[in-house]
């Protein structure tokens, strides 16, 4: 995404906003994207990196945090409601199956997310976005 490498240097200095799956929303294109183009933009990367199967609209893609969709794709959101938690490491079934399915199912994107990078520069970046969850989840 031309518009996310053009501002990594920003982007580094970013205080975390840890989400409930463990993502780092200061990070993460569909969080600090700003403008409609970036949203497009982000939208077919998405679609690239496998993380949908078509490229969606804007409205979509847009996110502003946990919260903003009315599903989670992990599932974790709803539980952690359920649970009477804010967060996964508070709850007492913590790590349960969906956790270590969200960690699995995170892993075997992160190959495709690479390819989809427009550097190595570009993917650690999202490397600290999406997959560090584990890390941030037992922080």
């Amino acid at each position: 995404m031309k518009w996310y490498v053009a501002r990594l240097e920003e982007l580094k200095e970013a205080t975390p906003i840890l989400s409930v799956c463990g993502d780092d929303c200061a990070v993460c294109p569909r969080f600090v994207a700003r403008t409609d183009e970036e949203l497009a933009e982000t939208a077919e990367f998405w679609y690239r990196a496998g993380w949908r199967d078509h490229v969606v609209s804007d409205e979509e893609i847009r996110c502003t945090g946990c919260g903003c969709r009315p599903t989670c794709s992990f599932m974790l959101l709803p539980c952690t409601r359920e649970h009477q938690v804010s967060r996964c490491k508070e709850c007492e079934h913590f790590e349960c199956d969906k956790i270590e399915d969200m960690y699995r199912r995170s892993s075997d994107k992160m190959e495709q997310c690479r390819k989809a990078c427009e550097n190595e520069e570009e993917f650690r970046m999202l490397v600290r976005a999406f997959y560090e969850k584990e890390k941030n989840l037992r922080k």
